[in-house]
């Protein structure tokens, strides 16, 4: 079979509503182009599995999925759905369908330039409430004094990078969080596109601010930790023979 010129990966759990959506805008998004789209549904209790399986069956939209019996978290979900994904260039975009998939072919065209293994979207029009908007700029503020990741908003679900680079990432439960800074640390440049953020459509976040701070601090301290000792790493691009 033909490799897919990108694999757009969806982590899912209870997203049923916003993916009857999603799924379509995606479709449009790559209407003439070679794509894939791979959804993991994490345990879900919803009908997230049933509308991904439909989508596909009536509207011809190559879609895949994939399941975990039990939720594993969003790292875990995006991990399994990279790790099936056909094709080298993945786009990753949240369930819930608040950032807007037209802005897909804009976070690949970075990626044309080899040295760029990471493109990060960059939230603008956030519709989140005032707190978790504070809670973000806090957080992103010390992420990047601590790991000098050079990305303004590390929560933007909507990135695009090179699969084979991803799989060389260690793996740990929050990994999406951080991605930037160990793409830095494998040496590969980070280049940012602005996304359109939109409001929730159906149901509610499954994040609150209180537990992502309470998990954040031990991990940033980790990948602070990992960053410094895979500097002379072989997975690190700048140490790999010419």
């Amino acid at each position: 079979m033909k490799e897919p010129e990108v694999s757009v990966v969806i982590p899912a759990r209870n997203e049923a509503e916003n993916l009857v959506e999603l799924l379509p805008e995606i479709g449009r998004a790559l209407a003439g182009r070679d794509f894939e789209i791979v959804v993991v549904d994490d345990g879900s209790t919803d009908d997230t599995a049933a509308v991904v399986e439909q989508a596909g069956a009536d509207s011809g939209l190559p879609v895949r999925l994939g399941r975990h019996a039990r939720p594993l978290g969003k790292s875990a979900a995006i991990w399994t759905a990279v790790e099936t994904a056909a094709a080298e260039i993945i786009v990753t975009f949240d369930g819930d369908g608040q950032d807007d998939p037209a802005f897909i072919g804009e976070l690949m065209a970075p990626l044309a330039d080899p040295a760029v293994g990471l493109v990060a979207g960059r939230r603008i029009n956030r519709s989140d409430s005032a707190a978790k908007r504070l809670g973000s700029r806090i957080a992103n503020g010390i992420r990047r004094w601590l790991l000098s990741d050079d990305t303004p908003d590390t929560g933007c679900g909507a990135k695009a990078y090179r699969r084979s680079a991803f799989l060389r990432l260690p793996y740990f439960d929050t990994q999406h969080r951080f991605m930037s800074a160990l793409f830095l640390a494998d040496g590969w440049r980070i280049a940012h596109v602005d996304v359109v953020n939109r409001p929730r459509r159906h149901g509610r976040s499954h994040y609150g601010i209180l537990d992502r701070l309470a998990v954040g601090i031990p991990d940033l301290y980790g990948v602070w930790w990992l960053k410094r000792r895979r500097a002379n790493s072989p997975f690190n691009k700048e140490n790999r023979p010419k």
